[in-house]
């Protein structure tokens, strides 16, 4: 078996990687160092990429994962084939959904070759590709993929608890991005069962899990119970200082202290969340460059190895190494054109699933602030309950809905509505009722495949707009992309998915 040709100190490093990575990369770097073996470099390496992915270190994460190194002939196939998941994980984490893709096809290559343990590796190839569908929003899909899963590997699941607990794990999420909480309590009480059944005190799998468990109390109303579940999910982050888990615990937190009308909370926990969120942002620029950088380097070691062999004329090295570097250019700017593009709907359809998307996220300087209404505590809290139970419901696709309407709704005048909405929103009146509707038209396009087909005059209509300029316009002003072009980039991530599974 594949383990056992490992030795003792590879075994302690693997055992560390989720629960000390700081310790696991120490010992894979000391092997790696003293390591006259092929095939036992290539398993550092490994080592050292996984325990800085646990840590949230992406750009550290690709320097090892993609060491030219790790797939020379003499290291073993399945280190190769692990090798080449996590390189399929990385850039999924990173949206370079294409790339990652392709990592995914070369471990399936090199899987049907010769490889043992075959059942894991067809599991994770499986797992890696619901992640990505669950990431990229497609959850219908995912929960579709889950489900074959579980007919098509039950009794390798019963057999491996660990990749049952992945399983279980993972279709909680799914459930839980639908807020179908009684299934979502379902799998995580699976979950629970099988948590202390590893070896490893596997920090970033408890704290994913009692994450999703707060996000289904959230769901439930139970704030109090969802804040305390949180904080433990916080507490596994912390220690592993992940920041991409930090991020997102710190946002779930900010969302039950804002739904449990708790501001003082909620203002902490957004702005630690708005810090963490501009660093990601930061950290995933530098490792695509830092990814793109390694794969120029290598094409460039290639290209020099190829010369020295065969004794090519200097300029024509020169011609193809600047025609390497046309092309690595244009597919950097394509590829970030094209993450740009699919992180701004993923971006915009996550934030508008949250109740924090609707609260303002600074506060602007107002020179008319001696000149605000005084609205008494008790009216404002009245309104602003009327104005969220507003948002559920579906009475702003009226396309005669005003401000003197919904404040004759409300029982209250115009000039209350429409400071308390400016106040608590940071929009006026109108920019509230666009929000909602373009909201709930994306909605729509998401989670109904039919509506991409359909005009935009009727989308127009649909979502209570008068005109169909007047929905291009505002939908643009909103989104950053005109309705047309946000369908089409739903089309072609629906087209590519769908392209992937059959060449699978």
């Amino acid at each position: 078996m594949y383990s056992q040709q490992k030795n003792d100190l590879v075994l302690q490093a693997e055992d560390l990687i989720n629960s000390n990575p700081i310790e696991a990369i120490k010992i894979a770097d000391h092997i790696a160092n003293i390591s006259q073996n092929p095939n036992q470099k290539a398993i550092a390496n490994l080592i050292l990429a996984k325990s800085y992915l646990t840590k949230g270190d992406y750009d550290n994460a690709i320097i090892f994962a993609f060491d030219d190194s790790n797939m020379a002939d003499k290291v073993n196939i399945n280190t190769r084939i692990e090798t080449n998941i996590l390189k399929a994980t990385l850039l999924r984490k990173l949206y370079l959904d294409i790339q990652s893709l392709e990592y995914l096809d070369i471990a399936r290559s090199l899987y049907s070759e010769n490889s043992t343990d075959k059942e894991i590796f067809k599991f994770q190839f499986v797992l890696e590709h619901i992640n990505m569908l669950l990431d990229r929003l497609k959850i219908d899909e995912a929960l579709a993929e889950i489900k074959a899963s579980e007919i098509e590997f039950k009794s390798f699941l019963d057999k491996n608890v660990n990749q049952k607990r992945a399983l279980y794990l993972v279709t909680a999420k799914a459930y839980n991005s639908l807020t179908q909480s009684d299934s979502a309590a379902v799998y995580l009480d699976k979950t629970f069962e099988l948590i202390n059944t590893s070896k490893n005190n596997n920090l970033i799998e408890k704290a994913q899990i009692y994450k999703e468990l707060g996000v289904l109390q959230l769901h439930k109303k139970a704030f109090k119970e969802s804040k305390e579940t949180l904080f433990i999910a916080l507490q596994f982050a912390e220690i592993l200082d992940n920041p991409f888990l930090l991020e997102q615990i710190h946002r779930d937190l900010a969302i039950n202290y804002l739904a449990s009308n708790q501001h003082n909370q909620h203002n902490v926990y957004y702005k630690k969340f708005l810090n963490l969120n501009n660093s990601i942002e930061e950290i995933e620029q530098q490792s695509v460059n830092t990814y793109f950088n390694v794969i120029s380097e290598q094409e460039e070691q290639r290209l020099e190895h190829f010369n020295s062999k065969y004794n090519k004329n200097l300029y024509i090295v020169l011609g193809i190494a600047l025609f390497i570097i046309i092309v690595g250019v244009l597919i950097l700017v394509k590829s970030e054109n094209r993450k740009k593009g699919k992180r701004q709907i993923i971006n915009y359809l996550e934030v508008s699933r949250n109740i924090f998307s609707k609260v303002k996220p600074t506060k602007k300087v107002n020179r008319q602030t001696n000149k605000r209404l005084v609205i008494p505590e008790e009216t404002e809290q009245n309104i602003l309950l009327k104005l969220q139970r507003f948002e559920k419901s579906l009475k702003y696709l009226n396309k005669d809905m005003s401000l003197a309407m919904l404040a004759g709704q409300f029982e209250t005048n115009t000039k209350y509505l429409s400071e308390i909405i400016n106040k608590n929103y940071n929009d006026n009146f109108n920019t509230f009722i666009n929000k909602l509707r373009v909201n709930y038209i994306i909605e729509k396009l998401k989670s109904d495949t039919s509506y991409i087909n359909y005009k935009i005059s009727f989308l127009a209509e649909e979502s209570g707009f008068s005109s169909h300029s007047n929905f291009t316009t505002v939908f643009k002003g909103i989104v950053g992309m005109s309705p047309a072009t946000f369908i089409n980039l739903l089309k072609l991530e629906r087209e590519e998915i769908s392209g992937n599974k059959e060449s699978g």
